[in-house]
């Protein structure tokens, strides 16, 4: 059994409603041309458009990493109870990090434990004590 599915086309749907239309205007209706105010007013198709909100995912972080994987760059994980971890990302997950360290085991960081992550080649050099900058005086 073949079924047909028959859909109704736009000039189907104007010819219907300018039919009631005529039959309103022929009845003599008082409140036609006017919107009855249980309807509420059709807006207009660029009007119908809605703002699209931002995405939730703009690829940005995805992109960091496979930036840095490919060139191999020393990284410096910083967690969140201040320990850093220097070494290579290999790769990456939605949750977790697989660094290569050159003089330690390799290691699987959660993402939710790190702090913040930054190039070996941006770290600041630690501040010098003025102690250790004052070449000691010596009695002659």
């Amino acid at each position: 059994m073949n079924r047909k599915l028959i859909r109704t086309t736009l000039a189907d749907v104007k010819a219907r409603r300018e039919q009631h239309q005529q039959r309103e205007r022929s009845n003599g209706n008082p409140h036609m041309g006017q919107q009855r105010p249980s309807q509420p007013q059709q807006p207009s198709s660029i009007q119908i458009r809605k703002r699209q909100p931002p995405p939730t995912e703009t690829h940005a972080e995805i992109y960091y990493y496979k930036k840095q994987i490919d060139a191999h760059t020393p990284m410096v994980l910083v967690l969140e109870d201040g320990e850093e971890i220097e070494g290579t990302i290999e790769w990456y997950d939605r949750g977790a990090l697989k660094i290569n360290r050159r003089s330690a085991p390799n290691l699987l960081v959660l993402k939710r434990h790190i702090k913040y992550i930054y190039k070996v080649e941006e770290r600041v050099p630690q501040m010098t004590r003025v102690e250790d900058t004052i070449p000691p005086v010596t009695e002659t």
